[in-house]
């Protein structure tokens, strides 16, 4: 496309001149340069234009003609293929999205969102963007759904009905709470977490159906005071976590009901001994943590195990506890 708008400049630049030498004024030379290369030939200016006029002229158009007409081309196949290639991308986008299952929905990519994004992929979770910015959304290279995440039918678009988790990080409070409270209202089952920025809207955005409720800086102000007091243990955190550079790494593991686990103890269940992974902590139903368990710590139906290994352990672990 530039080099035809380089050429089409040229020969209007080259005509005029011409035209120019010719005996033209300005103004007429880059009139009469247009309308030949334009093939439209309204009229010749001069009343009996001279032989070396018309030479010039036809040589003009035979190069002006075809210069303009490969540029028109090229324009027209960039705006086709460009809007083509973009719905093409969107469908193509959207019926990957309607495949998925058991998957992210993350309302917002600013600062938060971002870095949301990126550490959930780098735990290999599958992740829809819901983004109304157009900049923003431009520059989401993943899964994304253009809109408002208080509209519906947008959240419909990413498939908040098969998702297994929603991350609403807008800037507004209330954008969040309207965002957990319709997706609450739709799924009773879908795990909600809904980013803060007032301490005082916490509460409400609870109320509303959030599971988790996090204040990015009062997570940052954390940070910062556990380097501070134990840097290297808050860095092994970090890097188990969010890193994946290590072998070991937490994870939690949902004891369902009917578990063969349940309502055995460790050691009967041999959790270390079969699988490797080591138990740090256990959830109860009523949200208290029992860590450190014993040996002789029973598990029960809807306890979550806090259990630290490599990944073929923590994958063993969830195989002894699942039906």
């Amino acid at each position: 496309m530039q080099l035809g708008c380089a050429l089409l400049l040229t020969v209007i630049v080259v005509g005029t001149a011409g035209y120019l030498v010719l005996g033209l004024s300005l103004l007429d030379a880059l009139y009469q340069t247009v309308t030949t290369i334009s093939t439209v030939g309204f009229r010749e200016l001069p009343e009996e234009p001279s032989g070396p006029f018309r030479l010039f002229t036809m040589a003009l158009i035979l190069t002006g003609v075809g210069t303009a007409l490969y540029t028109a081309t090229v324009l027209l196949e960039s705006v086709v293929e460009g809007r083509l290639s973009d719905r093409i991308g969107r469908r193509r986008m959207q019926r990957t999205i309607d495949d998925l299952t058991g998957h992210v929905v993350l309302c917002g990519w600013g600062r938060v969102g971002r870095t949301i994004e990126r550490h959930l992929r780098g735990a290999g979770a599958e992740v829809v963007v819901v983004e109304s910015d157009p900049d923003r959304f431009e520059a989401v290279e993943g899964l994304k759904v253009w809109g408002d995440a208080t509209d519906d039918a947008v959240m419909t678009t990413a498939g908040i009905e098969r998702a297994a988790t929603l991350i609403t990080a807008v800037d507004a409070d209330a954008d969040n709470l309207f965002v957990a409270l319709s997706a609450r209202a739709r799924r009773p089952d879908l795990f909600i977490v809904s980013r803060v920025r007032d301490e005082g809207n916490e509460a409400k955005l609870r109320q509303a159906g959030a599971d988790r409720v996090i204040n990015p800086q009062q997570i940052g102000g954390a940070r910062m005071a556990a380097l501070a007091r134990t840097p290297n243990v808050a860095d092994f955190l970090d890097v188990v976590m969010h890193d994946g550079s290590l072998e070991f790494r937490l994870a939690d593991v949902a004891v369902p009901a009917g578990s063969p686990l349940a309502g055995r103890t460790l050691r009967d269940a041999q959790v270390r001994d079969s699988t490797g992974a080591l138990v740090l902590a256990i959830r109860g139903r009523d949200g208290a943590f029992a860590t450190n368990p014993g040996p002789e710590t029973e598990v029960r139906e809807g306890d979550v195990l806090i259990a630290i290994g490599t990944g073929e352990q923590v994958e063993a672990l969830r195989s002894l506890t699942s039906t």
